[in-house]
């Protein structure tokens, strides 16, 4: 297999951004997808005759369904390319969505939560893989942040028109809506979308089955992988829980607001991502030996607003729900840089499958999430009737969460700059960089 360096004089140019923004867009429907639920979570109830903890259970499979098809998933993508399994994820949740938006039994409802996971789990890892297929080196950290920072307009998109056409024109149209698009997006990855730059054969992988156990045994066990996936769940879970289902809920049942309040305060997790996505992935190109002490101190700005939101009496000001939000919103940029761990140290043929194990990490993190907020929920309030009490009661369960990801991300980042370390490339003290000036080159 050739794993040759792409000439720089055919990366970054015109048909490289084409190729992009077509990636970014199918990414940010994607996203559209996974956060229905989201916000239409008080209607799914009615619609379903479910309590909070089945309906949680809607995204639990949803996410389950992503995080373990994750794996599978890089594998295909290092076998197929971005452009097949690009296509096919937004063919899965172009039938999911459908299917939803068709029904109205709870076990039907299931199944199209699981096919929607499947088309998502194919979808990111696919996107951010034509980066570095695409454009030089230097830009890569920056560009694979703004992919997922985006991406992520698609949370706006179903904060607020497909709320307004849920309120609207009710379940069924909502729902078929949102299929058409990701149909949409299935024909311009066909039409725009190519793996690799013309005239530059896409890297040959023919796994034998036999041996892909062990593979990725070898990319498990590789501890920049490891902090990669620390990286990811730590920094990513609890804004992944909050969008993908209890943060619209939380926002109108608990602290009492209005529909266009609490979809206002939604959009607080894009817009605040925008401005500090860039500044993040320009701070990781910069100081790449000091990526993961710039994501430990972002969890501080999660751990500190959730504690403060935990122990605040009565309802909270709209300041702290703002920076609790803006904290959650920063953790998306910080959590995408777990994937810069493997692609600066594994083979360039192994990165779908590395940036797949990455991706479970956030997403393990918030189906966990997801789930025990809904059972301490039905626990409180079993007849449904949640309030302020309850739900922060409920968010509780993540701080303990948080502080598994952060000891998980120090040990694991002590196994890699020892590895490091090993083959000559020192990470300096703190101590001697502010000593020697070295700072601001770190």
């Amino acid at each position: 297999m050739s794993t040759a360096p792409v000439p720089v004089a055919l990366l970054g140019g015109r048909r490289a951004r084409v190729v992009w923004i077509a990636a970014v867009t199918a990414y940010a429907i994607a996203v559209l997808q996974r956060t229905t639920m989201g916000v239409a979570g008080l209607e799914a109830t009615e619609r379903f005759g479910a309590s909070a903890t089945i309906v949680s259970t809607f995204v639990v499979l949803q996410l389950g369904v992503y995080a373990l098809a994750q794996v599978p998933a890089g594998v295909l993508l290092d076998r197929h390319g971005s452009r097949v399994t690009l296509t096919a994820g937004a063919i899965l949740m172009a039938l999911g969505q459908l299917l939803m938006a068709q029904t109205d039994v709870l076990g039907l409802a299931m199944i199209a939560r699981i096919v929607l996971g499947a088309g998502d789990a194919l979808t990111f890892s696919s996107a951010i893989r034509l980066v570095p297929a695409w454009f030089p080196p230097g830009r890569v950290p920056l560009l694979t942040q703004l992919t997922g920072i985006l991406g992520q307009v698609g949370q706006i998109a179903s904060a607020v028109p497909f709320v307004a056409l849920l309120s609207v024109a009710g379940w069924g149209p909502a729902f078929s809506s949102a299929a058409a698009l990701s149909a949409l997006a299935a024909m311009l990855v066909l039409l725009v979308v190519r793996a690799t730059p013309p005239g530059i054969p896409r890297p040959a992988v023919r796994q034998d089955l036999r041996r892909i156990p062990v593979v990725l045994g070898r990319i498990l066990r590789h501890p920049s992988t490891q902090l990669g996936f620390f990286t990811h769940y730590t920094a990513g879970f609890t804004g992944i829980a909050f969008s993908m289902m209890w943060g619209y809920p939380y926002l109108t049942a608990g602290e009492g607001l209005s529909r266009p309040a609490a979809s206002a305060v939604m959009t607080v997790l894009v817009v605040v991502a925008v401005v500090a996505g860039p500044l993040i992935g320009a701070l990781t190109q910069r100081h790449p030996l000091r990526r993961s002490t710039l994501v430990l101190l972002i969890v501080a700005a999660i751990v500190v607003p959730l504690l403060a939101l935990v122990l605040w009496p009565g309802p909270a000001p709209m300041w702290l729900l703002i920076v609790l939000v803006a904290g959650f919103s920063i953790g998306g940029p910080a959590s995408s840089v777990g994937f810069d761990f493997p692609r600066t140290d594994l083979a360039r043929h192994r990165l779908g499958t590395a940036t797949g194990v990455v991706i479970m990490g956030g997403f393990i993190g918030g189906l966990t999430s997801i789930l025990l907020i809904g059972v301490v929920l039905d626990l409180l309030r079993p007849g449904g009737d949640y309030d302020l009490e309850a739900f922060r009661l409920a968010f509780a369960v993540q701080l303990p969460m948080l502080a598994i990801g952060v000891a998980g991300m120090l040990i694991t980042r002590r196994n890699l700059r020892r590895r490091m370390s090993a083959r000559g490339r020192q990470v300096p003290p703190w101590r001697d960089v502010w000593r020697s000036g070295r700072w601001r080159r770190l």
